[in-house]
């Protein structure tokens, strides 16, 4: 089926935890609060692009169990084509357990499930103008999505979240790649002084990418391109849950790159969505549509 963006990513049962603060080393802690919601980055990057109006195909895998089921329904509910996301028998759904703090930051866990199963077999669409992946599946449907941009003549954008070695069968095949502040230090090995446009120009030539995004929480985001940085300033918000913050973004991020903005356009939106994701609790559940996030802004 043709999409305008294929999102080969990961699907989990999100089992989110509200605390009072963060448990230290050893010592157990009385939830708050408990709730039960569709997540997984690339059902979250997925869900994001959609409800901002972007035509979204999801390639992943499921366990053929309940947790499957509403993470399906969910996912299709916000607009996204779930015919690519593949049912398996043997395995469970992957799940994540959150932990967020009063003051909105958390921890997070995986249980990859049914997710370790994704394999290049699975990764087929008939066409897309963008593939985007990240690293909650296997290297070899990564690769595969890369493989498959290249097919369709398509713009490939990588998510390595979390962080692991970037496979070398990647190199050359990235047109935008997306990270946090340590996603980019574990990238490169070596801290990064991130208020620094001539080390973000050195990160990206080093990790030899046409476009490299960083999001720096609240101090907003920078996009890197040979040509110089640009910055998309921070929003000022009383941060409820930031756990789905960074995949808002990077599905704004796309969809926006998919309608025809630039890159600094785009990520200048993207900080946006992010921002405004962090103000709600959940993940899914917080994403905004245009009309949402455009009656927000004008607040």
């Amino acid at each position: 089926m043709n999409a305008q963006i294929v999102v080969v990513g990961s699907l989990n049962l999100d089992r989110t935890y509200s605390l009072g603060r963060l448990p230290r080393e050893g010592e157990s802690l009385h939830a708050t609060g408990h709730a039960v919601a569709s997540g997984g980055k690339g059902a979250n990057q997925a869900v994001a692009a959609s409800r901002l109006g972007a035509d979204v195909r999801l390639v992943g895998a499921v366990g053929a169990d309940a947790a499957g089921t509403l993470l399906l329904d969910a996912v299709a509910e916000s607009g996204v084509d779930v015919t690519g996301v593949h049912r398996r028998a043997g395995d469970a759904t992957g799940e994540a357990v959150i932990f967020v703090d009063d003051e909105g930051q958390n921890l997070i866990v995986i249980s990859p499930g049914a997710n370790a199963t994704v394999t290049a077999d699975d990764v087929v669409s008939d066409d897309a103008a963008w593939v985007l992946s990240g690293f909650e599946i296997p290297d070899e449907a990564v690769i595969a999505a890369a493989h498959l941009a290249l097919a369709a003549h398509a713009r490939f954008v990588l998510n390595p979240s979390p962080y692991r070695r970037i496979p070398d069968a990647l190199a050359h095949s990235i047109d935008v790649m997306v990270v946090n502040e340590h996603e980019l230090i574990d990238a490169l090995g070596t801290s990064v002084d991130s208020s620094s446009d001539t080390a973000l120009l050195q990160a990206r030539a080093r990790l030899d990418v046409p476009a490299l995004v960083v999001t720096l929480g609240a101090d907003g985001a920078a996009a890197v391109t040979a040509s110089g940085v640009f910055r998309a300033p921070g929003r000022v918000v009383t941060a409820v849950d930031t756990s789905g913050a960074g995949d808002a973004f990077t599905g704004a991020l796309v969809a926006r790159l998919a309608s025809g903005d630039t890159l600094e356009s785009a990520t200048l939106f993207a900080t946006q969505v992010g921002a405004h994701a962090a103000t709600r609790p959940g993940t899914q559940s917080s994403y905004p549509t245009s009309d949402e996030l455009d009656r927000w802004l004008r607040g």
